[in-house]
């Protein structure tokens, strides 16, 4: 696979069409009825927790919030893969993998409500909070991955970034280290098209960023990011060379982010509805519902299910909103032994703000 798709030859690496049909035989990865209906309602899941979302931050139930839509075939296919020891350092786009490694959507509502207790993750075993600073997790997931060589460990490490993560300094840092130690790093790089508003195209001169790959001698593929069976088998692969080789590979997964960059961002102002159309016709759900159809195995009450996954969602998120709220002060204490002025400051203007703020809405 990955000399065959070897970046340098400019070509991505797919599997089924979107109608769903297989028109990459050779590649087919064999996977079970019961796995893809499992992965299509994982996906289906993730989409419906991630719209509702939206929807709470529009009533002002939650903070600014980065949508997962569009891109739910990435999560997805990990999700099926990643195993509970293996690590996952994050970015902020990844709910489907998330929920996978024992991520509850009530934490992860928390998270969006600013509560501190968010990321405890207390069933999700060797999962890092979610990196808003752009790519900064990446070091940690190189870091992690040499720990791992140093004492021995089978596990593999997933880390994710945005194509415009791609651009900073800590991209580059991360996978060359992870080249030159020779670390179980799996980079997968969501190229959603824009950096924000920064189309792809003005983000970097290289034809691809899998080609990057070539460049800290490590293996690297362009996958078709929402054609799930490609992903599934990319990750997989990737997972037996890291697992068995010790190695990084580099994957960027090419999709598209249907909505917003985050619920702050109008995409109306740097896209147009003729490119999101076009887009919207490689759409994930849609093309692996088609092959499952195609194969006479999609024999569940898809609106049923949805309808049940919304009331769970509802529910989850119901009890974030009633979690007890955390004390001001533990955001600001447990920084220094003795808290300089400028942080006893923040305090008093966030209590200050705290204080307007229960006015206001009264």
């Amino acid at each position: 696979m990955f000399e065959e798709y070897n970046p340098l030859k400019n070509k991505i690496f797919r599997i089924i069409d979107n109608d769903g049909k297989v028109i990459n035989k050779k590649y087919m990865p064999e996977v079970e009825d019961t796995t893809i209906v499992k992965a299509y309602k994982d996906m289906l899941f993730a989409r419906t927790a991630d719209l509702l979302t939206v929807n709470y931050q529009r009533q002002g139930r939650i903070f600014t919030y980065p949508p997962n839509y569009g891109q739910e075939a990435i999560s997805g296919a990990v999700a099926q893969i990643i195993g509970k020891e293996d690590w996952l350092v994050p970015a902020f786009r990844e709910l489907g993998t998330w929920l996978a490694k024992g991520v509850t959507l009530k934490e992860i509502f928390l998270y969006y409500m600013g509560n501190e207790d968010a990321c405890k993750f207390e069933g999700a075993t060797n999962t890092v909070p979610f990196a808003v600073p752009i790519a900064s997790q990446l070091l940690h997931a190189t870091g992690i991955g040499y720990e791992i060589k140093l004492n021995k460990k089978k596990q593999v490490v997933f880390t994710f970034v945005g194509d415009g993560g791609t651009s900073e300094g800590d991209f580059h840092e991360a996978v060359n280290f992870a080249g030159v130690w020779k670390v179980p790093v799996i980079f997968i790089v969501q190229n959603n098209q824009y950096g924000i508003s920064t189309p792809t195209s003005v983000q970097t001169a290289s034809q691809s960023i899998a080609i990057k790959s070539v460049a800290y001698g490590i293996r690297g593929i362009q996958v078709d990011g929402n054609d799930f069976f490609a992903m599934y088998a990319a990750v997989k692969e990737s997972y037996k060379i890291a697992m068995e080789n010790g190695e990084p590979v580099l994957i960027e997964a090419v999709t598209y982010r249907k909505g917003p960059h985050t619920t702050s961002d109008d995409p109306t102002k740097y896209r147009t509805k003729e490119e999101e159309e076009k887009w919207d016709a490689t759409d994930p759900m849609r093309r692996l519902k088609a092959f499952m159809e195609s194969k006479k195995i999609f024999d569940f009450d898809e609106e049923k299910l949805i309808a049940d996954y919304r009331k769970e969602v509802d529910r989850q998120f119901v009890a974030a909103e009633n979690y007890s709220a955390y004390p001001v002060e533990d955001v600001f204490k447990y920084q220094y032994v003795e808290m300089p002025e400028d942080l006893k400051e923040q305090q008093r203007k966030y209590e200050k703000y705290l204080a307007w703020k229960a006015t206001a809405v009264k």
